[in-house]
């Protein structure tokens, strides 16, 4: 069905070592040939996800003037509404056609973050739908609870502390990101994808689609290939940040969507690192690739790239 390796993370969970370290060795060579792989095992409860999906269409089957009501040109932290053609991961494409909704770290009410427009947190956007609020938090908190458990798998695979990304990962800049592709009837401009091609930007994506096809990953090869939805698993992918901090051992590869021929839904969840986390080659791991850089600025900076908007304010 497909290449990219399917590995059973539940023994990650377990008391013994030799159990979770099978689990890192499964991940040794899926972080370092495509940086991509399938949890399985991953205990998350079906009814959850299904809410999500749920909750993802009733959110973009509102009208047009109430999704933009929340429209992310409105935050800091780039959470909330992004329309159709509001995202261009190809500067040299026409902008992609999709439609998304971007949900953050909850902060508590009055912390200092909220009311510093650079912090890179900020307040979420929330529509006015019963229980929607609370139902999208919960999954975010199930998908940071199994980012968090991967990484534990990489630091064994890496010879690292299991903890050594805790305190990196308890103020993520985790990004939980409904989104929804309609259908291209073969509508779509030349050169012109549901998103384009890119790497993400922070450490792990976890994620999970309707069962549409679309997602490809490209290979060191050069070659594209598909990433075909496989029941029961999150699709897994290694980001830059992660990709630096190894210094190029675990590989953060381009990927890209494909304009759908049905109506498409996938949740995608960025698990990246805090904003003031100090992202740069760990002790052991060669002689660094890249220049130390704070996390909350290396996405920033991307973000500036990917959205107009964003780039005209930071010119």
């Amino acid at each position: 069905m497909t290449d990219i390796p399917i590995i059973d993370v539940s023994p990650l969970r377990s008391d013994i070592l030799a159990e979770r370290m099978a689990v890192a060795a499964q991940l040794h060579e899926a972080c370092r040939d495509t940086g991509f792989f399938y949890a399985a095992g991953h205990g998350m409860d079906p009814a959850l996800i299904e809410q999500a999906f749920a909750g993802s269409r009733l959110f973009f089957a509102q009208t047009a003037e109430a999704k933009r009501a929340l429209d992310l040109k409105r935050s800091p932290a780039n959470y909330g509404y992004g329309e159709l053609g509001s995202e261009q991961l190809q500067p040299d494409r026409p902008p992609d056609v999709n439609e998304s909704f971007n949900i953050g770290l909850e902060l508590p009410p009055g912390d200092p973050a909220l009311a510093d427009p650079g912090s890179g947190y900020g307040p979420n956007l929330w529509p006015d739908l019963p229980g929607w609020r609370e139902q999208m938090l919960g999954y975010f908190d199930a998908c940071l609870d199994l980012g968090r458990l991967i990484h534990r798998g990489f630091c064994l695979d890496l010879g690292l502390p299991e903890d050594f990304f805790a305190d990196k990962l308890d103020r993520t800049l985790a990004v939980l990101r409904l989104l929804h592709y309609p259908a291209s009837h073969g509508k779509t401009a030349p050169r012109q994808f549901g998103a384009g091609e890119h790497t993400d930007y922070g450490n792990l994506t976890l994620l999970t689609v309707n069962g549409v096809a679309g997602l490809q990953l490209r290979k060191r090869s050069g070659e594209w290939v598909d990433a075909p939805h496989v029941p029961g698993t999150f699709i897994c992918n290694i980001g830059d940040c992660l990709m630096r901090w190894t210094n190029d051992i675990y590989v953060s590869t381009p990927h890209r969507v494909l304009p759908p021929a049905d109506e498409r839904y996938s949740i995608a969840f960025f698990l990246d690192p805090n904003a003031d986390a100090d992202v740069r080659t760990i002790e052991g791991f060669g002689e660094s690739k890249y220049p130390p850089i704070r996390a909350g600025d290396y996405i920033k900076q991307r973000f500036d790239e990917t959205y107009p908007h964003r780039g005209e304010a930071a010119a």
